[in-house]
């Protein structure tokens, strides 16, 4: 029997928890093992590591969020370790023995060699998956993808006449508020518009204390495409809202275009991150350049003040097309 095989069967056997059985435990668990270094797997670890349980993450690849940029991952896997979350990455299942919710063993591989992790529960986070095939939509003239999710155009309509299909089973970021803004499209066109979801920017929040924003380009995927961009990077520390409730761990990036100025993307891992990249993100949709925030009156203490600091040296630097050199903004004086 082929070993991935083998590992599913035993993973399924032992009874482990998801997102839906990890929100209803009347219990704490001594020690929770997460399988998945995504977005949920986070979020679950750091919960039951602060309700009071020994957490262990592994990860199938080195690094935490796979498509982060890797100063991102990494802040993330520093906060984790401080709060004594054990991360193993990469880490390679070669055995599951036992059951969730008693005892539980993890044979796995490392850089390191071969080990065990025991613990008493297991909490399996790696993602879900479309499950639309099979079901027989092909009967009704709805076509699959080559991943699985139903076929759409940028209208959301299927292959079918007057069928339409809206979020992940249409192939549509897995977050709530995308499929919120796919219910607008698709409002809008029975209602003889013509809205569609061509070039939309849509936003992500990892909910862990502090959260993790993002908008936009991530500076792995400007290098990866060849986008010329200049990176402003600032400490949250700079951010004098942060000291003042000890907050902090983190820091703000932003991508800019060198030849006119305008904002690309934007991270943070900060206090209120969700609230902060908001500003940022109309700054986008309106086409502002990085100035508009730099020299914004912003509230003195909020969290937004630090678009104040990350932008503040993005001018002078911006007219050198050339000049693609990381900005870092100093810590503000208290």
């Amino acid at each position: 029997m082929d070993q991935k095989l083998q590992i599913h069967l035993a993973l399924v056997d032992s009874a482990p928890l998801t997102n839906i059985e990890a929100l209803e435990l009347d219990r704490l668990p001594e020690h929770l093992i997460v399988i998945g270094g995504g977005y949920g797997g986070l979020e679950f670890a750091q919960a039951y590591r602060r309700f009071g349980s020994r957490v262990t993450i592994l990860h199938h690849v080195a690094q935490l969020l796979d498509r982060a940029d890797a100063d991102v991952a990494a802040e993330i896997v520093r906060m984790f370790t401080s709060e004594g979350i054990d991360v193993l990455s990469p880490a390679k299942i070669v055995s599951v023995r036992r059951r969730s919710g008693t005892e539980v063993t993890i044979d796995i591989e490392t850089g390191f060699g071969e080990s065990q992790v025991c613990g008493s529960d297991l909490l399996v986070a790696t993602g879900r998956i479309p499950n639309a095939a099979g079901t027989g939509l092909e009967s009704a003239g709805i076509e699959i993808d080559e991943r699985g999710c139903i076929k759409v155009n940028e209208r959301l309509e299927t292959t079918a006449p007057n069928v339409w299909a809206i979020g992940e089973c249409a192939g549509s970021p897995q977050f709530t508020h995308a499929s919120l803004d796919d219910f607008r499209v698709i409002h809008d066109n029975l209602a003889g518009g013509n809205r569609s979801t061509r070039n939309r920017v849509i936003p992500s929040c990892l909910f862990t204390d502090p959260p993790l924003a993002q908008i936009g380009l991530a500076e792995n995927e400007a290098k990866r495409q060849g986008i010329e961009v200049q990176v402003a990077k600032s400490p949250m520390m700079a951010v004098l809202r942060t000291r003042t409730i000890d907050g902090t761990n983190g820091f703000m990036k932003a991508l800019i275009d060198p030849n006119d100025g305008k904002i690309l993307g934007f991270t943070m891992i900060g206090p209120e991150a969700g609230e902060v990249m908001a500003v940022v993100q109309m700054a986008m949709l309106a086409g502002f350049q990085s100035t508009v925030l730099k020299d914004a009156i912003l509230t003195h203490p909020t969290m937004a003040e630090g678009l104040n600091v990350i932008f503040s040296n993005v001018k002078s630097a911006s007219r050198d097309a050339g000049n693609t050199n990381d900005i870092k903004s100093p810590v503000a004086a208290a």
